[in-house]
């Protein structure tokens, strides 16, 4: 059987033709349409890499059937700021956030989301919303340095 749906992906519709239903996102993302930007990590939704933004609220995608999402708005890292003027992209590298860097589309993909709903948190809604990704090098105290700096600039 063929099967045939059409995704919002970054502001542009995309068809895909032979994708089975129950294809993790993350991997029609990835593999498919060549945002690779949005990271494997645990394949759990423990993590935090696979992150993205549905319908502007941050949503795992790797356990997430693509079926599940047509007709829905997806934001990936790369659709977040083409040119990488987002506040959350700038404060990451005023800060030097990234050590190996893994994690990080998952962590400004959370922040963003955060920063929309919540334009200047507090330390501990910052810690409560990014608590679900994991940076293994642990740089947590230049992610909330920076989505503090993002909400400055983002409040001009």
């Amino acid at each position: 059987m063929r099967y045939h749906m059409q995704l919002q992906v970054n502001g542009k519709t995309v068809d895909l033709e032979g994708v089975e239903p129950d294809t993790p996102l993350l991997w029609v993302l990835r593999d498919h349409l060549g945002y690779t930007g949005t990271r494997f990590g645990c394949g759990m939704t423990l993590c935090g890499a696979c992150t993205v933004h549905l319908n502007g609220v941050a949503t795992r995608s790797c356990m997430l059937p693509v079926q599940a999402v047509v007709g829905q708005k997806i934001t990936t890292i790369e659709g977040l700021s083409p040119d990488g003027e987002h506040p959350v992209q700038k404060a990451w590298r005023e800060h030097d956030v990234a050590q190996c860097g893994y994690c990080q589309s998952g962590q400004m993909m959370s922040a963003a989301a955060l920063l929309e709903s919540t334009p200047n948190p507090t330390d501990e809604e910052i810690d409560n919303a990014m608590s679900g990704n994991i940076c293994r090098c642990g740089t947590y105290q230049r992610i909330r340095a920076a989505i503090h700096t993002a909400a400055k600039e983002a409040g001009k």
